[in-house]
């Protein structure tokens, strides 16, 4: 789980973003440590992951995100193979 990235600095920045208690607290943050660019890929993946988690077909995400068939397709494999934490987060999963 993760192991490919955990380490000191990691934990760090996971403890600070555990720390934000409402979405003004994640906007501020985020905008401090993201550029604009790095949040709006990072908010296409989760809307893509949902759209994948609900069954969609790649062209209704792509006409409805703007993400690539690629994007569409790393998550994908995300929700397949990865760590569960989209169904996590999507309370589809405890």
């Amino acid at each position: 789980m993760g192991s490919r990235i955990k380490d000191q600095n990691t934990d760090f920045l996971f403890e600070c973003i555990l720390k934000l208690k409402n979405m003004e607290d994640c906007y501020a943050f985020f905008e401090d440590l993201c550029t604009v660019q790095e949040i709006k890929t990072m908010a296409q993946r989760i809307v893509v992951a949902k759209l994948l988690s609900e069954k969609r077909v790649y062209s209704e995400i792509v006409a409805e995100t703007g993400a690539s068939t690629a994007t569409i397709s790393r998550v994908n494999r995300s929700l397949a193979y990865g760590n569960g934490a989209y169904e996590k987060v999507f309370g589809e999963k405890d």
